[in-house]
């Protein structure tokens, strides 16, 4: 924010935001940011509720497995699919300690339930946040495929958190207090009845 102050006989301050303090911290951009979420939320409980119904996720992991085992996997020829050696340890590590059995249904759940929270505007930051993590993770594991753009979506709704959820449950769940101080300031003003 840039502040210009002018004193000859009298102060004069201008005050001036930029669209980018404007687009994440104005309510009036939750219109901006309401089909962005949206989107995002529907993106992410499309991919998840795929993974609910199959049983390769649900009953015993064997997607979450098949994954995992292909990403640690070093071709003889070309670049693996994962960059990191500690990357690739960690998923081995989880291979070893067959994680993929739960691991799998948190992966599907989870998905779920950020679209869920993103559709309603219900802890959208958090939602966000918990999005782009997974996305990180699949990139991390060589799964470019849309996760590079979810990513960043995630971060843009988590960086708006704010505003992002205005439209939605979040403006309910962070005005509670007011919200619930306003219907009794009605009650006590309305007429008892005889």
């Amino acid at each position: 924010m840039a502040t210009i102050s002018a004193t000859r006989n009298r102060n004069i301050s201008i005050e001036q935001s930029s669209i980018f303090q404007r687009l994440f911290t104005d309510r009036r951009a939750a219109l901006l940011w309401l089909p962005v979420r949206i989107w995002l939320g529907l993106q992410w409980f499309d991919a998840g509720s795929h993974k609910i119904t199959e049983a390769a996720w649900m009953n015993g992991g064997v997607a979450l497995k098949g994954f995992w085992t292909s990403a640690v996997a070093i071709p003889e020829n070309g670049r693996p699919a994962i960059a990191f050696d500690w990357y690739r340890s960690f998923l081995q590590t989880l291979l070893d300690m067959e994680a993929y059995t739960w691991f799998a249904k948190l992966v599907a759940i989870g998905e779920v339930m950020i679209g869920i929270a993103l559709i309603v505007g219900a802890f959208v930051g958090v939602a966000a946040f918990f999005g782009a993590f997974m996305n990180w993770n699949f990139m991390m594991a060589g799964s470019a495929s849309t996760n590079p753009l979810l990513f960043v979506v995630g971060i843009a709704l988590l960086l708006a958190w704010r505003v992002s959820g205005y439209i939605g449950l979040d403006y309910v769940l962070f005005n509670a207090q007011r919200i619930r101080n306003w219907i009794a300031a009605r009650r006590e003003q309305a007429p008892s009845g005889a």
